[in-house]
C-alpha cells in the first residue's frame, strides 16, 4: 500500500484492460492487487468526496483474495477523508439495499460468475445508481494511471455493520407471502453468495430447503457459479428429481442472478419468469411500465399489453436497462441473463426477489411449477449461439440481404433484429470484447428454431 500521495504512473493499457465499461475486473497477483485496489478506492472516495459523499459501504463475496482487497481499497478511501461501512460477506444486491438503506455509494468486490482466480468491484452511487465507464470508471483509470490526487484534510473511519438480517426483512415485505403453502426447494448456490443469503431469506417461510453446495468456496470445487451454461444446473436437475422437490433455483457467484428449474428438472425460461414478475408486479401497479431487453421472448410484451401495462423494449445490458427504468419510472425489467430489475428495489437487480416472486406464485395455488410457467412459456427460443468471426458486420450484412425479401421489420438497435411472418425473428449482435456474434432465434415451434438458426449459421460460418 502507499501512503496516500500520488503514485507513479501506470501503464494505460493494464489499468484499462482491468476498469471495464461497467465494473472492475481482473486476475489477482497479476491485473489486479492490494496496490491496485488501494489507488481504486482513494480515486472512488475523491469522487464521491466532490458529489457530497461522507461514507462508503463495502461488501464482498466468498473469494479467498476478497478480504485482502478490501482491506486495501478501505485504505485508500478513509485517506480521502471518507468513512468505510463494511458489511462482511454479502450478495451483490445485499450491498445494493445497503447503499439504497444507507443513503451512500458503495463498493462490492466480486468477480461474480468468473473462476477462482479472478476479482473485482461492482462500485455504485447512492441509493444503488450504478456507476459506468461515462459516469466515474473513466475518471477513476485516468487517475489511476496518473496518480491519484493527495487529500489534506482528516482521515476517515472503518465501522462493520450486518446488515443481512435487515436485506432479508426487507425482500420479504416486498412480496406478498401469506397465502403460500409449504414447498420443497433445491437451491443450488454454487458455493457462492447464496449459501448465505438463502437461509436468511428464506429460512422463516414455509419452505423446506434442500441445500446444494452451500458451502462457501471461492475456488468452486463442484462447478462454475454460472447458471447460464446448462452444464453448471445438470446437478440441481437431478437433484431436484431426487428430492421430489417442487421448484429448483440456482444462483451464480455473487447471488444477483437467479435461474428457476420446474419440478421435472426442466429449466424455466428467464423470459417467462421476466413474464411471471412482470404480471404480478403490473396487478400491484396498474399501468405501470415494464422494462425488457430486445432478445428476451415476445411473450414478455405480449402479457404486459395484456395485463394493461406498457412494454419498453432496450438494449442488452443492465446499464440500458437502469438508466430507462429511471427515465420511464419502470416499476420491473428482466433480460435474458436472469437479471431481474425491481424499481422497489432502487431500480437495482435482485435475483433473490425474483425468486420470492416465482416462489409466492407458486406456493398461493395447486398447479405444479410446470403447469403454472406454460402460460408464460409461449414460444420456443435457440438460446445464446456464439459464433466466431472475422468482421461481424459484413457477415450481418451479409445476412441481412439474404433475408431483407422476407422481412416483415428489421431494427438495428443492438445489432441486426429480423422479424419474419408467423412469429419468428432473430438478433444477430457482435460482442463488444470479443470477436463473436451472438444469435439468438425464437419462433412458435422447434422446427422452426431449428431451421431457422441453420439458416443464419450457414451464412455466419461459411
Amino acid at each position: 500500500m502507499n501512503d496516500g500521495s500520488a503514485r507513479m504512473s501506470r501503464p494505460a493499457e493494464v489499468v484499462n484492460a482491468v476498469i471495464k465499461a461497467y465494473d472492475v475486473r481482473g486476475v489477482v497477483g497479476e491485473q489486479i492487487d492490494s496496490a491496485f485496489v488501494h489507488d481504486v478506492g482513494g480515486s472512488f472516495a475523491r469522487l464521491m468526496r466532490e458529489e457530497g459523499a461522507t461514507q462508503i459501504v463495502v461488501g464482498h463475496d466468498m473469494r479467498a483474495s476478497s478480504p485482502e482487497l478490501v482491506a486495501a481499497f478501505s485504505d485508500g478511501a478513509t485517506k480521502q477523508g471518507l468513512d468505510v461501512v463494511s458489511i462482511g460477506l454479502a450478495s451483490t444486491d445485499q450491498l445494493y439495499f445497503a447503499s439504497g438503506t444507507l443513503d451512500c455509494p458503495g463498493a462490492m468486490f466480486t468477480a461474480s460468475h468468473n473462476p477462482a482466480k479472478y476479482n473485482g468491484i461492482k462500485l455504485c452511487r447512492a441509493g444503488a445508481k450504478p456507476v459506468g465507464q461515462d459516469s466515474g470508471l473513466a475518471t477513476i483509470a485516468r487517475e489511476v494511471i496518473e496518480g491519484v490526487p493527495t487529500f489534506d484534510g482528516s482521515v476517515g473511519s472503518c465501522t462493520s455493520n450486518d446488515m443481512l438480517s435487515a436485506y432479508a426483512d426487507y425482500l420479504r415485505t416486498l412480496v406478498d407471502l401469506s397465502e403460500m403453502r409449504t414447498l420443497i426447494v433445491a437451491v443450488d448456490a454454487g458455493n457462492g453468495m447464496g449459501g448465505h443469503t438463502v437461509p436468511a431469506v428464506l429460512g422463516s417461510l414455509p419452505l423446506t430447503i434442500k441445500p446444494l453446495y452451500f458451502e462457501l468456496d471461492g475456488t468452486f470445487p463442484n462447478h462454475e457459479a454460472n447458471p447460464l451454461d446448462p452444464a453448471n444446473i445438470v446437478d440441481l436437475q437431478k437433484y431436484v428429481r431426487e428430492t421430489g422437490a417442487d421448484i429448483g433455483l440456482a444462483f451464480d457467484g455473487d447471488a444477483d442472478r437467479c435461474f428457476v428449474v420446474d419440478e421435472k428438472g426442466d429449466p424455466v425460461s428467464p423470459s417467462a419468469v421476466t413474464a411471471l414478475v412482470a404480471e404480478r408486479e403490473l396487478g400491484k401497479n396498474p399501468g405501470s411500465s415494464i422494462i425488457y431487453n430486445l432478445i428476451t421472448s415476445r411473450a414478455v410484451p405480449e402479457l404486459v399489453k395484456e395485463q394493461g401495462g406498457t412494454a419498453i423494449r432496450t438494449r442488452v445490458g443492465h446499464s440500458f436497462i437502469k438508466q430507462t427504468m429511471a427515465e420511464t419510472g419502470a416499476v420491473f425489467g428482466g433480460e435474458h441473463s436472469a437479471h431481474y430489475y425491481f424499481r422497489d428495489f432502487w431500480g437495482a437487480d435482485s435475483g433473490m426477489l425474483a425468486a420470492l416472486h416465482v416462489l409466492s406464485a407458486l406456493g398461493e395455488q395447486d398447479k405444479p411449477l410446470s403447469e403454472l410457467m406454460a402460460h408464460y412459456e409461449r414460444y420456443e427460443a435457440s438460446g445464446e449461439i456464439n459464433s466466431t468471426v472475422d468482421d461481424a458486420h459484413l457477415r450481418m450484412d451479409e445476412v441481412l440481404a439474404a433475408f431483407k425479401d422476407r422481412a416483415s421489420a428489421v431494427d438495428d438497435l443492438d445489432g441486426l433484429t429480423i422479424e419474419l411472418d408467423g412469429d419468428a425473428w432473430f438478433n444477430l449482435r457482435a460482442s463488444n470484447t470479443e470477436p463473436l456474434l451472438r444469435l439468438n432465434v425464437e419462433a412458435r415451434t422447434r422446427d422452426e428454431v431449428a431451421a431457422l438458426t441453420d439458416e443464419v449459421l450457414d451464412i455466419v460460418r461459411r
